[in-house]
């Protein structure tokens, strides 16, 4: 029997089939997705251009924080459209609630004669690095062996020498080169290429663009195979591991995957979940003619077809090792509805990183995840591309769900700390949840029968599972045990021991 997985009170979730023994009848693992809300920015500046994006958000003290790229395309003779190479910024915007975003005016960066803008790098030399502004991925460095002027890191794409470049920052607004050269060499670099302090292992992790038979792309896009992504770490973000392709043993296809969104999960940093866009080019017919912005998309394929002919979502994926993920094939956020500057090259490209925000539903709603998506990249539309916010449930990426007639789950053996099982779970009026506990070969331990158990119902992120005369969980504490779910009408997303 294999060894006990040991879980202390680390709330685990359903991303991943890690922890899980059986599911039985109606149980199945069901993936959600996230919910549209409002459009919280217009990158209508000039400076902003036509193809903002590759975004990085996260919440730093009371104040949340996006930064991205300002890109631009540009209108040839006989109407063909190419990457505008001297429009290359990284800008920033903030806010208090993650809804609602300013763009501070900065003064540091002159655009037409004016430095009244929100640009915090430029593309070009700094100190003896060659910048590239427009791909951008920064974070702030919870490190605690980070000195304050290295406190937020940005990755970018060298602009000179192939590779990537870090920069460092005291305020994340005024940046220096972290290192005198690129750091990682052996790649394509024509993404989102980002790190960041994976604190749970003691150790930086990078992601970055990659293609399986080569690392050059110029001209033709396809003979060096599908876009793919690597990974290596580090201990100082000079020194880096041999790059390890990034495998999905359970979804082997050969997919594009144009960016990676690879992050920890804050509510369970040793889960590393990353939400790539599925990048997809469809043959020209009635459908892709049936999209919106028919007439640029077909201008835009003069340039190169893919430019009119791509379309692209997200997927999620979860992994446990940074370099082994679980990948879900079917898309995670769809480009949904038709309407202007969507279904395109470049739209549903999520924001890197998760933030939590209070709820869009009442005051005294459980707060959620917010997830910000690019619509109108590079349609050439007045005012430029957009930001659109989803919401999610807090850890409601998967669930483990059942119908009425009842399903269970029960997983792999565990050991915890702690005295309380708690659940992140929803059920109907009708449905509920029971829990057992069981010892390594599947008996139900005294007390704790599923007839012993109270039923949960209700929808909560946090709820304490009770059983009848409410015996002393810490006896268990540190023993290995299964635990099994049953189901009925209700979904779980997540559970956890806890200390009273």
């Amino acid at each position: 029997m294999a060894a006990a997985s040991a879980i202390g009170h680390r709330r685990e979730l359903f991303v991943d089939a890690a922890l899980i023994e059986s599911l039985s009848g109606g149980a199945r693992r069901e993936l959600h997705h996230p919910q549209a809300q409002e459009v919280v920015l217009h990158f209508d500046e000039p400076w902003e251009g036509t193809g903002c994006g590759y975004l990085s958000v996260f919440r730093d003290g009371d104040t949340y924080r996006l930064y991205y790229k300002a890109f631009a395309i540009k209108v040839e003779p006989g109407k063909t459209v190419s990457e505008s190479h001297d429009h290359r910024y990284t800008c920033l915007a903030e806010g208090k609630d993650g809804v609602h975003w300013t763009k501070p005016t900065l003064g540091l960066h002159p655009f037409r004669g004016s430095t009244a803008n929100n640009i915090v790098a430029v593309t070009g030399p700094m100190g003896a690095l060659n910048v590239d502004a427009a791909h951008p991925a920064i974070f702030r460095d919870d490190n605690p062996a980070a000195p304050p002027e290295a406190r937020y890191k940005g990755m970018f794409r060298s602009d000179g020498d192939p590779g990537v470049v870090i920069l460092q920052s005291l305020d994340g607004v005024r940046w220096t080169p972290f290192t005198d050269k690129p750091v990682i060499t052996a790649g394509a670099f024509d993404s989102q290429n980002l790190f960041f302090w994976d604190a749970v292992r003691g150790e930086y992790r990078a992601y970055w663009r990659t293609f399986p038979r080569g690392s050059t792309v110029k001209g033709n896009w396809h003979p060096e195979g599908p876009r793919a992504i690597s990974t290596a770490t580090s201990p100082d973000l000079i020194h880096w591991s041999e790059p390890q392709a990034v495998s999905y043993p359970n979804d082997p296809r050969a997919i594009e995957l144009y960016t990676n969104n690879v992050t920890p999960y804050p509510r369970a940093p040793h889960l590393l979940l990353g939400f790539p866009a599925h990048y997809f080019e469809r043959p020209w017919g009635p459908s892709l003619e049936a999209l919106p912005d028919r007439e640029h998309r077909a201008m835009r394929s003069t340039a190169q077809v893919r430019y009119g002919t791509a379309i692209s979502n997200t997927l999620l994926m979860a992994s446990r090792d940074g370099v082994t993920f679980e990948r879900w094939p079917e898309a995670f956020l769809r480009p949904g509805p038709e309407r202007t500057g969507t279904w395109n090259y470049g739209h549903q490209y999520l924001a890197w990183q998760l933030v939590e925000t209070p709820s869009s539903l009442a005051p005294d709603g459980p707060n959620e995840l917010s997830l910000y998506a690019i619509e109108n990249y590079w349609t050439g539309h007045a005012g430029g591309s957009s930001l659109r916010r989803y919401t999610l449930r807090l850890d409601g990426f998967v669930s483990v769900n059942a119908p009425l007639s009842a399903g269970d789950c029960v997983t792999r053996p565990i050991t915890f700390t702690g005295d309380e099982l708690r659940l992140n779970f929803a059920t109907s009026v009708a449905g509920d949840i029971r829990v057992e506990l069981q010892d390594e070969h599947g008996a139900a331990l005294p007390g704790f029968a599923l007839a012993d158990c109270e039923p949960i119902f209700g929808d909560a992120l946090d709820r304490p599972v009770t059983w009848k005369n409410q015996p002393d969980l810490g006896a268990l504490a540190g023993r290995p045990v299964k635990v099994r779910f049953h189901l009925r009408d209700a979904d779980l997303f997540a559970y956890r021991f806890a200390q009273r």
